[in-house]
């Protein structure tokens, strides 16, 4: 047990994000030549690669902003949201489609786009922080167009080569899951109309085709059925991932005073803890077999610093639904 009392470990949490963290980054990351974020440094803040990728600057443009308008208003923090998303605005949208890149050079040329459309989703909600916090629908409208191009490009994607052929067409998790985040995040920041009918849409995806009762488990990759497919790809869960979508749920149930999405989430968190936790070391393992096979990536017994953080945030969040 923990020799801190509640208060005493809340303030040690804030201290160390306001007062250590933050410092850290907002000292050694903000470009003030080029803009935006260069998020590759080493221990002691030197920068080790200048290239830039999109998520990062759309990630970190939102915590400015999701600080300033939920921790402190602090000056600094808007000045550099503001500072991020005209980066983003000005460098990291693609002309000839409007989608954005995933990686681009330290002055923000282009140097590759992925096949997904996940960095619209973190800039659509850095939009939504700006939106609130300056009063300029401007921003609000840049995060309903980043929003849209996000769906709309994961449910039907034109001009991008299939990374796989058709002979075995599958789903993942993942974009259900990022599409619930993204529009909480808006409906919070700029009161986005439709959120509530993309989060059902994808609620009722992840329960139809990922949700497996039969199994105790959450599958990170299905059929286009729903089907487990008995191959490496379709077997390996990734446990960190459903736990994130967990507490997803079980924040909107807590939003909408639902008990059984609430319980939908708990019952995802239990499973994938189940199915995740090195009951040797402990800790999240990266990733595991549905059926307790072996795991074709190299790396599935690694500890990855973020299934850790999911487990703690959605462990932490039982406690204030």
């Amino acid at each position: 047990m923990s020799r801190f009392k509640p208060k005493e470990l809340a303030a040690i949490y804030r201290n160390g994000l306001l007062e250590d963290t933050m410092p850290f980054w907002l000292d050694h990351c903000v470009d003030h030549q080029h803009g935006g974020f260069m998020m590759a440094l080493n221990r002691t803040g030197k920068v080790v690669d200048t290239d830039k990728g999109v998520w990062q600057q759309g990630r970190f443009t939102w915590l400015l902003g999701e600080l300033y308008n939920n921790v402190e208003a602090r000056d600094e923090w808007l000045k550099l949201a503001r500072h991020g998303a005209e980066f983003l605005l000005q460098h990291c949208f693609d002309p000839s489609d409007g989608r954005m890149w995933f990686h681009v050079t330290r002055d923000g040329k282009p140097i590759r786009k992925r096949r997904y459309a996940f960095a619209e989703s973190f800039a659509a909600i850095a939009f939504g922080e700006l939106a609130k916090a300056t009063g300029e629908q401007r921003y609000a409208d840049h995060a309903i167009k980043t929003f849209q191009k996000f769906v709309d490009h994961n449910l039907d994607p034109v001009d991008t080569p299939a990374k796989f052929t058709a002979h075995r067409p599958t789903r993942s998790i993942g974009f259900p899951m990022i599409t619930i985040a993204t529009a909480q995040e808006l409906r919070e920041s700029i009161g986005f109309s439709d959120a509530n009918r993309w989060i059902d849409k994808s609620i009722e995806v992840i329960q139809r085709f990922h949700l497996k009762p039969e199994l105790n488990c959450v599958m990170e990759t299905v059929s286009q059925s729903g089907d487990v497919i008995d191959h490496f790809d379709g077997r390996t869960l990734n446990p960190g991932h459903a736990i994130e979508g967990a507490w997803f749920l079980m924040w909107e149930g807590a939003h909408r005073n639902d008990s059984k999405l609430i319980e939908m989430g708990c019952q995802m968190l239990d499973w994938m803890w189940q199915r995740g936790w090195d009951s040797e070391y402990g800790g999240i393992l990266y990733f595991t077999d549905v059926h307790g096979q072996p795991v074709q990536e190299y790396w599935h017994d690694m500890k990855f610093w973020w299934p850790q953080c999911e487990a703690i945030i959605a462990t932490l969040s039982l406690i204030h639904i």
